[in-house]
């Protein structure tokens, strides 16, 4: 099975954690699963919004590939292992951090594992969604250079549609293949204003960029991080899960 490969892109703070979230609950209700949903954010929080204990990173993997091996096992044989243990399972879907960012000292052969690593897991799961930063550089390191969905998340603000714009123009020197890519804007006010709605349009009619959805600001969300509670757990008649859900069949219809 090759899996469609899902990214979400987008400045620090736009809400790309957040449309992860609702995206895995849409995946799971749609049942379109097995999902692998991979937190490459070096802020990882995803796991709080799913309520999911975190014991092992990638990048505490890629420290321990910096010492000694076990007895008879090879770097390529310790990295599987340790990504097998990474792994966190749950119905339907499973979970891996990616953790820190690569520190001082040459990683290049961790990242190569790592490679090779993903593309035997990539089999397992019919979509991959990796909840990037702004760069993505991680979708190289993991070898996943063909993007099925690019999901460029902004906030209801000209600096955060602008960072949009230019996440977009991006993908092209860093030899990625999006097939399709779409503008989802966050915690947008109700009603619109009429700066804002301009500023979604110029950014649509300039940079080949078609607009996803707009999320309104929602309090349900804002209780469920505060609580603690899972995001997959929230009632489907909440309005931004309805309209997040609406935006999410129109992409991937």
């Amino acid at each position: 099975m090759t899996p469609k490969v899902i990214a979400l892109a987008g400045k620090g703070g736009t809400g790309k954690t957040t449309t992860s979230a609702l995206l895995i609950k849409y995946l799971l209700q749609k049942k379109l699963t097995p999902v692998l949903a991979v937190d490459a954010d070096s802020n990882c929080n995803l796991n709080e919004l799913l309520e999911l204990p975190v014991d092992m990173t990638i990048g505490e993997i890629r420290k321990d590939l910096k010492g000694d091996m076990p007895p008879g096992m090879t770097r390529d044989q310790f990295m599987n292992m340790k990504i097998q243990q990474a792994i966190i399972e749950e119905s339907g879907f499973d979970l891996l951090v990616m953790g820190q960012p690569d520190g001082p000292g040459c990683y290049c052969s961790a990242n190569q594992y790592l490679a090779m690593t993903m593309d035997h897991l990539a089999s397992n799961y019919r979509y991959i969604l990796v909840d990037n930063e702004a760069g993505m550089e991680h979708l190289s390191r993991m070898n996943l250079r063909s993007i099925d969905y690019l999901l460029i998340v902004s906030d209801p603000s000209a600096r955060g549609i602008l960072t949009a714009r230019r996440i977009a123009e991006l993908t092209g020197p860093l030899g990625l293949e999006i097939k399709n890519k779409h503008l989802i804007v966050n915690r947008a006010p109700e009603p619109m204003t009429p700066e804002l709605d301009a500023k979604i349009k110029e950014a649509v009619q300039e940079s080949d960029l078609p607009l996803g959805g707009i999320f309104p600001s929602s309090d349900d969300l804002i209780k469920q991080e505060i609580t603690g509670g899972s995001y997959l757990k929230l009632a489907d008649d909440v309005p931004v899960v309805k309209e997040a859900f609406a935006a999410f069949d129109k992409i991937f219809s």
